[in-house]
């Protein structure tokens, strides 16, 4: 599965406008972090090749860009926190969790 990755704060706008046509997921990852390593793995390893054609994935390297991850839990009205999924459609967060509440399955589920 290729993820994109969310390096400059202009792709906020870019999310928002592509979760007009599909939801984008953003996953927010702290790389140090064993617990935020578990969901990301968890959440790779039930990640299915047709589940981009549903979702538009974006990954977030929380520290190499943590003013990023600020400037997107104040853009999608979300309290911080990594490891953590948001998932926005119509330019809104629709789904928000973290830690171990990370679930594929709610993720995939949710009416796109």
């Amino acid at each position: 599965m290729s993820w994109i990755k969310l390096e400059d704060a202009s792709q906020l706008n870019t999310i928002k406008e592509e979760s007009n046509e599909k939801p984008v997921v953003i996953f927010k990852h702290s790389t140090s972090c064993s617990i935020s390593g578990m969901a990301w793995n968890r959440l790779q390893r039930n990640w299915k090749d047709g589940d981009s054609e549903k979702f538009t994935p974006y990954y977030l390297d929380l520290l190499s860009y943590r003013a990023l991850s600020n400037a997107i839990a104040e853009e999608f009205n979300v309290t911080h926190a990594s490891p953590q999924v948001i998932v926005v459609k119509g330019g809104k967060a629709v789904y928000n969790n973290s830690h171990m509440g990370i679930n594929y399955n709610e993720i995939v589920s949710l009416e796109v």
